[in-house]
């Protein structure tokens, strides 16, 4: 059963009682949980004010999950490898969130939310919850909002928690910050794909799996996974001092997907014998911190209203060249700085 959401932007619906709303959270409750998260994902200033607090109650009650980011190019079959993975969890009596980054169309602004009717059976397991964020204009706005998403969802006792990508942009290093191991989906073929991969993607992965390995494309895969694997022997060493494994499998029809939850377990109990999964938690916690800060500064500077009046004759100035861009922008800058004194 998928959660049911509210539209909590509507300024006629009452607020929500946060303690109320933390525990029925911490009972497993999955339409409050959908309800959460979309208040988290509100833009109103009651609504962030209540969702600051409503994590700051499910905070200690978090961080319990194995969380994990698949990324991958359009196509290579993120969403049905986490349905396989996800549905051999919760066979396994596991509860599993599938939190999935949304593009969201610049034309209509409305999510495509078509991970959500992808995994139509993973969404409608009892121990399933399937969660499509919309992007909106702001890859960092969405950042945030699913890094509070996995708050909320440990806080319901969900046991692996799934971040998916949209595989393009800079959506793979945000997810790197927020899950604990990273998984890399290929198409079988080497050479040219093996060109095309950003080498920070590469860099970031922990496992590199060649999907789609089946029928007359079985040899293919296993062809192109010795290629990366002799590809990436030129790489750094990780900080985790994991090195990263390769494998094969057919989410479509199931193979190698025991296999993979066997080497995610071995990374996890790796990371935690040598204290990195504790070092990599904290570091990410920094990196959140700070980057909430940059946004609210962000913020804080475009929602001025006297910058607001001045932004577009500054501009002005700058495009025909009356002042340097640098010059422009720094003068804002000095401006804001003296009225917020």
């Amino acid at each position: 059963m998928s959660e049911q959401n509210l539209h909590f932007d509507s300024p006629h619906k009452r607020l929500p009682d946060i303690a109320d709303m933390a525990e029925a959270i911490r009972r497993g409750d999955r339409i409050k949980l959908g309800q959460a998260i979309t208040l988290t994902e509100s833009t109103r200033a009651d609504h962030q004010i209540q969702a600051r607090e409503l994590i700051n109650y499910c905070l200690p009650h978090s961080g319990k999950s194995i969380r994990i980011g698949v990324t991958g190019s359009p196509g290579v079959g993120k969403s049905t490898f986490i349905e396989a993975l996800g549905s051999y969890l919760v066979n396994q009596n596991k509860k599993v969130a599938v939190l999935a980054i949304d593009p969201t169309s610049q034309i209509s602004k409305g999510s495509i939310l078509g991970d959500k009717t992808r995994m139509e059976k993973l969404s409608n397991h009892p121990l399933a919850f399937v969660r499509p964020s919309p992007a909106g204009e702001s890859l960092g706005g969405v950042a945030r909002k699913t890094r509070e998403a996995i708050i909320l969802c440990e806080t319901a006792g969900y046991e692996v928690i799934f971040v998916e990508t949209v595989g393009v942009g800079q959506s793979e290093t945000a997810v790197h910050y927020m899950v604990d191991i990273f998984l890399l989906l290929l198409l079988p073929g080497a050479g040219d794909e093996l060109q095309g991969i950003k080498r920070g993607i590469v860099e970031m992965a922990d496992i590199i799996i060649v999907n789609k390995a089946d029928g007359e494309r079985l040899n293919l895969a296993k062809q192109a996974r010795q290629a990366y694997a002799n590809a990436l022997h030129f790489l750094l060493p990780k900080e985790s001092g994991w090195v990263p494994k390769f494998m094969t499998c057919s989410a479509l029809y199931e193979t190698g997907i025991a296999e993979t939850w066997a080497l995610i377990k071995s990374f996890n109990a790796f990371s935690k014998e040598n204290l990195f999964f504790e070092k990599n938690r904290k570091q990410q916690a920094g990196y959140w911190f700070y980057q909430s800060l940059r946004e609210g500064l962000e913020r804080s500077f475009f929602e001025n209203e006297i910058i607001k009046q001045q932004l577009k004759q500054a501009e002005a100035e700058v495009l025909e060249q009356k002042r340097s861009p640098f010059e422009a922008a720094q003068a804002l800058l000095d401006f804001f700085l003296k009225s917020v004194k």
